[in-house]
């Protein structure tokens, strides 16, 4: 299993692209505005997009791709996702006044975009790698991954702020190899966070020491312009696990 980071920002600019990972050729975990990154021939080959939530930086690019490639798409795009999160979709961005629905194009018995509601604590497979949806605590309701193939495991805590439930779900793997987590803001924001459902580095410290295992941990999703104090203040703060920030571009073999 091949992952790679194609945005992990709060935000964009020069350089910065926002939450969008790919796995092998086929599949991303949400689709920020890295997609835009990709190839043609890379937009068309893929298949599944399994969605942590319905916030715009992580479904910026769905409707751009799926016109994109709308020619050469001999099979649909599935959208794996919370029923709600399909209905924010299917309401506000696919709804033939913001966006054309993709889902009844070229026709409703062969259209290039279909969903596939998932829930909580339920486990989708596509070839050998194996999706487990996990619930977080967001603004809106959201959801990271458990990610694993016959050998490895990985994480993605998708937005979130203080919960328990994602942690002590980790903690009932066998092992974890890698986690990915957010931290939005700096200490100096943690009202902001509560208020927005984000980490900052002390509450993700104060989370993360919930965790038994001990994976490579990589830090995502900071606010433009704050990225080298919160991870400095993540450095500082979490002092049960060793961490990483995660760059676009970065790769990963599970």
């Amino acid at each position: 299993m091949e992952l790679q980071v194609l945005g992990c920002s709060g935000g964009v600019g020069n350089g910065l692209r926002t939450t969008t990972m790919m796995i092998d050729e086929d599949i991303l975990i949400d689709a920020g505005t890295g997609v835009g990154d990709l190839t043609l021939e890379q937009m068309a080959g893929l298949r599944h997009i399994f969605l942590t939530h319905s916030h715009l930086d992580h479904i910026a690019s769905i409707p751009l791709l799926v016109d994109s490639v709308f020619e050469h798409l001999h099979e649909p795009i599935t959208i794996h996702a919370q029923q709600v999160t399909i209905d924010a979709l299917r309401t506000h961005i696919f709804n033939n006044v913001i966006w054309p629905d993709f889902a009844a194009l070229p026709h409703p018995d062969r259209p290039v975009l279909r969903y596939q509601p998932m829930q909580p604590g339920e486990t989708r497979q596509i070839r050998n790698v194996q999706f487990e949806m996990v619930p977080v605590n967001h603004v809106v309701p959201g959801v990271g991954y458990i990610v694993r193939n016959s050998q490895q495991v990985f994480a993605f805590s998708g937005d979130t702020t203080t919960n328990d439930t994602f942690w002590a779900r980790l903690n009932q793997l066998e092992r974890l190899d890698l986690l990915i987590v957010e931290a939005a803001f700096a200490d100096d924001d943690i009202d902001i966070c509560r208020r927005a459902g984000h980490y900052c580095p002390a509450l993700l410290a104060e989370d993360i020491a919930k965790l038994t295992h001990q994976p490579e941990v990589y830090i995502t999703h900071n606010k433009p312009g704050g990225e080298g104090e919160i991870f400095a203040e993540c450095a500082r703060a979490i002092t049960t696990h060793s961490v990483n920030r995660l760059s676009a571009g970065a790769r990963f073999t599970l």
